[in-house]
C-alpha cells in the first residue's frame, strides 16, 4: 500500500494492519527459511510497509 492509503486510516486500523503485516513478516521469512518462498521481495515489502505503518502513528495522526 501507498502512504496515503495508511494516511486515510484510523489510529485503530493502523494498529490492527501492523499487526497483520508482522505475522506475515513472520510466515515469509518461516517460508525463506524453507525455501518455500515465491517471491523474494515480500521479505522486503514487508518491512516497508511496517515502517511506513510506524512512522505514521509516530506522527500522531
Amino acid at each position: 500500500m501507498k502512504a496515503a492509503q495508511y494516511r486515510e486510516m484510523s489510529p485503530d486500523e493502523l494498529e490492527g494492519k501492523l499487526e497483520e503485516l508482522q505475522q506475515h513478516l513472520f510466515d515469509v521469512r518461516s517460508q525463506a527459511v524453507t525455501e518455500k518462498l515465491e517471491n523474494s521481495k515480500a521479505i522486503i515489502n514487508a518491512r516497508r510497509d511496517i515502517a511506513r505503518i510506524k512512522t505514521i502513528l509516530r506522527e500522531g495522526k
